[in-house]
């Protein structure tokens, strides 16, 4: 039987009676934490957020709300670990292909999957990406980490249009946009289109339609560059020809 709940304000914890600390070394474990932030994600997903308060998720999770200020210490810290929780959830459905056949099909299922994530999880979605301070996720950064590493591969096959920091900018704009654009129209205004029509529009932006660098590779890259070189003006003749130095040993290497 769950034990009852205390009389707590349900957002600000101030607790009106004793915590006989009978249950405390139970409900301080990791399974009990796991608990309190599945039954808040469950409260998120079926109320909104709103229905986030300590009593009812406390009740949802069988523990006494003096648990949650101990394992969170207040409701912000809640549902930092409840957006901790979605995108952990978001990472483990990622498939990472260290060498995809076709690199813009690869960035066209990696955008696929996270607007499919947040239609699938509204509430959760927009928890995860509502407070700027949600980035220092450690699954976040896990998740970051694969998506740089698809521009990665992008930019070192010569596909990449601008640099890496404003390709995963613009991949991120355009996946939550999307998301939050559609969950903002009613049903019969939800026109597929709007999102096939993001997605390629991100591709556009982001990629060339033919790789800058025929070979992949370093040296390919090298010769690309090395090419180029005439045509710009930033650096020093001095510049240029330590540039061209280098690049002639990169480019000998391949």
């Amino acid at each position: 039987m769950s034990p009852r709940p205390r009389d707590t304000d349900s957002d600000t914890g101030t607790d009106t009676a004793s915590d006989t600390g009978s249950d405390a070394d139970v409900e301080t474990g990791a399974q009990p934490r796991q608990r309190i932030i599945e039954a808040a994600a469950g409260l998120l997903a079926r109320e909104g957020r709103d229905a986030v308060t300590t009593r009812a998720v406390a009740v949802a999770a069988g523990v006494q709300p003096p648990a949650i200020y101990r394992m969170f210490g207040d409701k912000g810290g809640l549902l930092d670990a409840v957006a901790e929780y979605g995108f952990a959830r978001f990472l483990a459905t990622k498939h990472v292909d260290p060498d995809p056949p076709d690199l813009i099909e690869d960035l066209r299922g990696g955008w696929d999957l996270a607007v499919e994530f947040g239609l699938a999880n509204p509430a959760l979605f927009s928890l995860m990406y509502s407070e700027p301070t949600r980035p220092t996720s450690a699954a976040f950064r896990a998740g970051l980490d694969v998506l740089m590493g698809r521009i990665r591969r992008l930019a070192a096959g010569g596909w990449l249009r601008v640099d890496e920091a404003l390709a995963a900018m613009l991949i991120h704009a355009t996946a939550r946009g999307a998301v939050l654009t559609w969950l903002s129209l009613p049903e019969d205004r939800r026109d597929p289109a709007l999102l096939t029509t993001l997605r390629e529009s991100m591709v556009a932006a982001v990629t060339t339609q033919e790789p800058a660098v025929q070979d992949t590779g370093p040296a390919g890259a090298a010769r690309a560059l090395r090419a180029a070189l005439p045509e710009q003006t930033v650096l020093s003749g001095a510049e240029q020809h330590l540039l061209r130095e280098w690049l002639d040993r990169v480019a000998s290497e391949g």
